[in-house]
C-alpha cells in the first residue's frame, strides 16, 4: 500500500489511524456483529456515540451545555438556506460580510429570505478575493437580525485571525474549512456550522453549534427538516442521521484529543504554514501567493508559478512524487495546497523540497 500526500480542498484527506480503525471495525463494530453502517439507530449501542460525539464536539472547543450540537445533512450549502429560512421572513434583515465565492453563495440564498446588507464586500474585479476587512471597516447594519462571515475562504486562501466584533448582535459562521485548526473563539459567536469533509471526516454530516438564546429566537412554524428547534428537540434524530459519517467524525475527534486538542494541532499547523509560505516569499518571485500576507489562509495556502504551463507542469511531476490534489481553483488558476489537520508537518516538509527543487530544474 502507497498513500499519497493529500492536498484535496474536500473531501480531504482523514487521519490514517482514523481509517484504519475504520477498517478494523467494519465488519463487527463496537462487538455488535454489524457495521456501524448497520445497526440501527435507535438501538443503545449508536444512540451512546451519538451522544457521545456531541459531548466531544463540545468539549474540544470549549463549549457549555447552552450549546446544541446538531447533525445536518446537505453540507454547508443546506446552511445557506436554513439559517435564513429559520430566522429572516417579511421585513426581517441580516449582515453578511462577503470575503469568497462562498460567503457570495449563502448571499445567494439569504435573499430568497429577507433583506441582506453587506458591513463589507471584499470582491474585487472578475469574482477575485484577497483580502479580510479589518474591523474599522465593518459598517454593520443596527437592524440585522444576526451577523454571518465565512471565517476561510478555500477558493482564494484567505482567513479570518480575529473575531467580528458585530455590537450586540448574534454572530453567526461558516467553518467548514478552519474547524478545530486551531484554538478560537466560538463563545463569540451564537451559532457555526461545518460541513465535516475537511477537518472533521468525511461528507456526508454537517456540524452545526447553537446557543440555546439563538436558538430560542428561531422560527416555529417550517418545515420539519429545516428547523433548527426540531433538529434540537429530536436529538438530529428525526429521521435517520448519516451514522457512518458522524462515526467518523467521532473517531477524528478522539484522534484530535488524543493528540493534544485545539492548541497542538494550532502549533502544528502554525509550523506547516510558515514552511509553505517562506518557501513562496523567499522564492525570488518564482512562486507568487494570490492572497494578501495579512490575510493568508492557513487552510488553503494559493500561489501561482511565471507562466501556466508552469502550473500544469507542477501539477503533473508533484503527482508523479507522490504529492496530489494541488491544482488551483478552476476560477482561481495556479495552485492551491489545502494543508488540513490530516496533513502532516513532514508532508509539508516534503512538499517544500519537491517545490525548491521544481524551482531549480525550471526558474
Amino acid at each position: 500500500m502507497k498513500r499519497v500526500i493529500n492536498y484535496s480542498a474536500g473531501p480531504a484527506g482523514i487521519p490514517l489511524e482514523v481509517l484504519e480503525q475504520a477498517r478494523d471495525e467494519m465488519l463487527d463494530w463496537n462487538g455488535t456483529g454489524c457495521s456501524v453502517m448497520e445497526v440501527s439507530h435507535r438501538g443503545k449501542e449508536y444512540d451512546a456515540l451519538h451522544h457521545e460525539t456531541m459531548d466531544l464536539f463540545r468539549e474540544l472547543a470549549g463549549m457549555g451545555k447552552d450549546w446544541n450540537v446538531l447533525f445536518c445533512t446537505g453540507g454547508a450549502s443546506t446552511q445557506f438556506l436554513m439559517l435564513p429560512m429559520n430566522y429572516l421572513g417579511e421585513g426581517k434583515q441580516a449582515d453578511y460580510i462577503v470575503t469568497g465565492n462562498w460567503s457570495k453563495a449563502a448571499v445567494k440564498e439569504a435573499k430568497r429570505f429577507g433583506k441582506i446588507t453587506h458591513p463589507a464586500n471584499m470582491e474585487l474585479e472578475g469574482e477575485v478575493f484577497k483580502t479580510i476587512p479589518k474591523q474599522g471597516e465593518l459598517q454593520l447594519n443596527p437592524a440585522a437580525e444576526y451577523v454571518h462571515y465565512t471565517s476561510n475562504n478555500t477558493v482564494c486562501g484567505t482567513e479570518w485571525f480575529y473575531t467580528p466584533d458585530t455590537k450586540g448582535k448574534p454572530l453567526v459562521a461558516d467553518m467548514s474549512s478552519d474547524i478545530f485548526s486551531r484554538p478560537m473563539e466560538f463563545g463569540k459567536h451564537s451559532m457555526i456550522y461545518a460541513g465535516a469533509q475537511k477537518n472533521l471526516g468525511p461528507s456526508g454530516v454537517t456540524v452545526v453549534a447553537i446557543k440555546d438564546e439563538f436558538l430560542a429566537t428561531a422560527l416555529d412554524d417550517l418545515p420539519t427538516m429545516m428547523s433548527y428547534k426540531i433538529f434540537k428537540d429530536k436529538d438530529s434524530m428525526f429521521n435517520t442521521p448519516p451514522c457512518f459519517s458522524i462515526y467518523i467524525l467521532n473517531l477524528t475527534m478522539k484522534w484530535l484529543k488524543k493528540n493534544g486538542g485545539l492548541a497542538a494541532m494550532g502549533k502544528v499547523n502554525d509550523a506547516k504554514q510558515k514552511a509553505l509560505y517562506t518557501a513562496i516569499d523567499g522564492s525570488k518571485g518564482f512562486y507568487t501567493g494570490l492572497a494578501d500576507k495579512d490575510s493568508r489562509s492557513w487552510m488553503n495556502i494559493t500561489f501561482k508559478l511565471p507562466r501556466p504551463e508552469l502550473d500544469d507542469l507542477f501539477v503533473k511531476e508533484a503527482k508523479a512524487a507522490g504529492i496530489v490534489q494541488v491544482k488551483g481553483y478552476r476560477s482561481m488558476g495556479g495552485i492551491r495546497l489545502s494543508a488540513y489537520n490530516a496533513v502532516s508537518l513532514k508532508d509539508v516538509e516534503t512538499t517544500v523540497g519537491f517545490m525548491q527543487d521544481f524551482q531549480k530544474k525550471n526558474g
